[in-house]
């Protein structure tokens, strides 16, 4: 497991509705040089992504809301179906750590195990915190564990690298419980914070900026 004691930047989550994932995957893997691979579907929050591994042990997630009950019974399924209802597009982004509990404490709260098996029928299962922060403030990550040792960005050939993440808000990370972590957490990937009057007063991950072996590019 590509993991070690400290956070670290594991994913970036884009939403996208089940009629346009077809269209969304190919689009964002025709800019990225790679291609996604089926992910599979959460049954516990009633969603299913596709996944394409990035450098740096990362990946990026497309995920898209079923009609599911759990859809609007879960904190996530319901974050992930009101994104969709908006439009889509970037949604959060995660960091992982070996040991949750800790973030966990901060929290107040036991985190959730997840779960979902990919179309081989292999299993990932991972403890996650903090969605229900990021369904009313897009600004900050929510956490994980694995708890299996496979990781999605051993799935694929991966070709492009994340080296900043533009984030249209004011610098939200100082309010923060994590901000030590996350800061620690991001490696060589930077953090911009954008005025929402340059995105449409849209608040949230606005652009991802990649190195590819086309060069660099931005999915928005």
């Amino acid at each position: 497991m590509r993991q070690n004691s400290t956070m670290r930047l594991d994913h970036i989550s884009y939403v996208t509705t089940h009629a346009q994932l077809a269209d969304t995957v190919q689009r964002l893997g025709s800019r990225l040089g790679s291609t996604f691979v089926d992910g599979g579907i959460h049954p516990r929050f009633g969603t299913r992504n596709f996944t394409c591994a990035l450098k740096n042990g990362q990946y990026i997630e497309v995920v898209c809301p079923l009609d599911h009950p759990a859809t609007e019974q879960t904190p996530w399924g319901l974050a992930v179906s009101k994104k969709a209802n908006e439009g889509g597009g970037w949604f959060t982004w995660v960091l992982s750590t070996s040991d949750i509990e800790p973030v966990a404490n901060k929290f107040g709260r036991q985190a959730i195990e997840g779960h979902r098996t990919r179309p081989n029928g292999s299993e990932l299962k991972w403890k996650q915190i903090g969605v229900r922060e990021i369904s009313e403030s897009r600004e900050f990550p929510f956490f994980i564990q694995w708890l299996t040792q496979d990781h999605p960005s051993e799935d694929g050939n991966p070709v492009a690298e994340i080296e900043k993440i533009v984030i249209s808000d004011g610098s939200e990370l100082e309010r923060s419980w994590f901000k030590a972590e996350i800061l620690d957490a991001l490696g060589k990937t930077r953090i911009e914070w954008a005025k929402p009057s340059e995105y449409d007063f849209m608040k949230g991950i606005v652009e991802v900026h990649l190195s590819t072996p086309s060069g660099k590019i931005i999915l928005n």
